[in-house]
């Protein structure tokens, strides 16, 4: 640490008596404005100054010495790929959904509050949760993006910083596990890779940058479309993209030229760079719909929400307008049918995909949409319907 000490002025520095006085009252990050203040910048709107340093207060840190939000989201994240990697001893991609989550979908423009009408919140890049701030505004627009930044700045920061070294697994806190059992299984698996990388060290493996950190994907529903419109940007395709590793080794001299000549012209293409990975929500999936016409041009891997609403004729027509190509992997489908309806419906869904001739990535969101009132749902219930909605997913995919 570098401490830096200016020459006190005579006029201004205190006794010593005076600065043990001083140090008697009790300190609070405000404390200082009950002193003279040199310096200051007089604005005349406070009401904004005060709307301004609220905003400033929920931003994230810069820097930080301890445990904040986003630091328990990283770790969360590190722990369930650590679980998944171990029990399927298969590599896992990490995708948080933070850093542009701000927008929400909601059934009703409009809520009524204390009899009266107003535009219903609809994230804080559209509006605030006050009901006195639900005029849209779009400066809150260039607020998300700040917000963003800051945070994958952050994140950054603590995967450059060791966060997610996995010689230290036991640093990933399990304070919000209750079940002794579930800790005690963990901590089995820790101690198992711990024993492994012991062992690497010993005979001169562990020498891969890869033990020290991650890479961690970002993600959210691409709900508003002028913000991810003006982040959507023309790029040169990086080197494993797919028109990258095409082979041409039987081509002839004429479907060789045409196919250098198709090549350069596909050389670049038009990525959302305000999140890696993007979705469409299940009430902005209509085949001639906005969003649609907008996600079928991206080259991001994208998702779409299945829901019991979508007929299987609508998802095929929707995977060959978004990804007419048949590119593999490029389409997660999402899918929330809730635990009555899942063995029913995914069945049906997984055939047409397969008949389709789409190879695409099947994400199962169990917890999404289960809201009871607290008389109505109990803790044992909740892990009941959570089962039945994994259990229908888990089962053998029909034969096509």
């Amino acid at each position: 640490m570098t401490v830096t000490v200016e020459a006190s002025d005579p006029q201004t520095s205190s006794t010593g008596s005076e600065k043990t006085s001083r140090n008697d009252q009790p300190w609070t990050p405000s404390s200082w404005t009950s002193k003279p203040i040199k310096q200051d910048v007089i604005y005349e709107d406070r009401e904004a100054v005060d709307r301004a340093l609220t905003k400033l207060a929920k931003l994230p840190p810069l820097v930080t010495p301890t445990e904040n939000a986003i630091n328990s989201k990283i770790k969360l994240l590190l722990q369930m790929s650590l679980v998944l990697i171990w029990g399927a001893n298969k590599p896992v991609v990490r995708i948080a959904r933070m850093a542009g989550q701000f927008a929400k979908p909601r059934s009703s423009p409009f809520e009524t509050i204390n009899g009266q009408s107003i535009p219903s919140f609809r994230g804080d890049n559209v509006n605030g949760f006050d009901p006195s701030e639900r005029k849209p505004d779009p400066s809150r627009l260039v607020s998300a993006y700040f917000h963003s930044a800051a945070t994958l700045n952050h994140v950054r920061a603590q995967l450059s910083s060791g966060i997610a070294d996995l010689h230290n697994p036991l640093d990933w806190d399990l304070g919000h596990v209750e079940s002794a059992e579930i800790k005690a299984k963990y901590s089995h698996i820790v101690q198992s890779i711990t024993e492994s990388l012991g062992f690497m060290k010993t005979v001169g493996a562990d020498t891969a940058g890869q033990l020290q950190t991650v890479d961690l994907y970002t993600s959210h529903e691409g709900l508003l479309l002028e913000y991810e419109q003006s982040l959507t940007r023309l790029y040169r395709h990086p080197q494993n993209h797919l028109s990258n590793q095409a082979s041409h080794d039987h081509d002839t001299k004429e479907q060789e030229k045409n196919n250098n000549k198709k090549e350069e012209e596909e050389e670049e293409g038009w990525y959302n760079t305000s999140a890696h990975f993007l979705w469409i929500g299940d009430r902005t999936r209509h085949l001639d719909g906005a969003h649609v016409e907008y996600f079928r041009g991206l080259q991001n891997p994208i998702g779409i929400k299945v829901g019991p609403s979508m007929s299987s004729e609508e998802l095929i027509s929707l995977l060959n307008i978004v990804n007419p190509s048949h590119e593999i992997g490029k389409i997660t489908l999402i899918t929330r049918y809730g635990y009555e309806k899942v063995k029913g419906l995914l069945p049906g869904h997984i055939k047409a995909v397969q008949s389709s001739n789409h190879i695409v990535v099947w994400q199962c969101d169990p917890m999404h949409g289960y809201v009871y009132p607290p008389p109505t749902l109990n803790l044992s219930r909740g892990k009941r319907l959570y089962v039945d909605n994994e259990e229908g997913i888990q089962q053998p995919p029909p034969q096509v």
